[in-house]
């Protein structure tokens, strides 16, 4: 749906394998709170699986009582560990400006923790006009709405609900678990290799 002069533009991005490669700071993470609660995780394993909130990848290393707790750790170590090792994906700071030059608005809609989230975007030189987090697949949606957001970019298939729900375009980009075919038969309006073709595919979707 294009943007009009009365629904001004709002373009929704995921974090996480979508503008920014967070792996090895997460992988880095789940080591060091291994190392530090005694608890075997496989951090390899845990980071083909980003996407959903922490806590669901905690529960699958920690007994039910003990989430809330690693969870909260893991946030604090994800301070000392995360950020350096993070870097942009090709073309995440190119589809930001190209927003922008469209005279958009920049929502990022992540289940990251939103602390951390902001803390990642200030470290990679990214502005969001709008930053949600501790959001997956439906409540996404529910946020985009409220951010008026026409278009959603995500690299997961619960980014792709959570464009349906806020009947935004869904663009997938296949940097993250799933590849071109996997989120076009989700229902990816849209798939891109990456986020190098979001600007072209952004002028043609406004009609610029």
């Amino acid at each position: 749906m294009p943007a009009t002069s009365a629904t001004p533009l709002t373009v929704g991005f995921d974090l996480d394998m979508t503008l920014l490669d967070t792996r090895p700071g997460i992988r880095a993470t789940y080591l060091a709170l291994s190392a530090e609660t005694g608890t075997p995780i496989d951090a390899d394993l845990a980071v083909t699986r980003l996407g959903p909130p922490l806590v669901h990848e905690i529960r699958n290393w920690f007994p039910e009582d003990e989430v809330e707790r690693a969870a909260a750790r893991y946030r604090e170590l994800y301070r000392d560990h995360a950020f350096a090792p993070t870097v942009a994906l090709p073309g995440a700071h190119a589809a930001v400006e190209a927003v922008r030059a469209h005279g958009g608005r920049v929502a990022v809609i992540t289940g990251k923790y939103e602390p951390n989230a902001r803390l990642h975007l200030e470290h990679a030189g990214l502005h969001a006009d709008a930053l949600v987090g501790d959001l997956w697949a439906e409540t996404k949606g529910d946020a985009l709405r409220e951010h008026g957001a026409t278009v959603y970019v995500g690299d997961h298939l619960g980014d792709i609900v959570g464009a349906r729900r806020a009947d935004a375009v869904a663009v997938g980009v296949a940097t993250g678990p799933y590849g071109v075919d996997e989120l076009r038969a989700a229902g990816a309006d849209v798939v891109l290799a990456d986020l190098t073709g979001f600007p072209a595919w952004l002028a043609g979707h406004l009609g610029a």
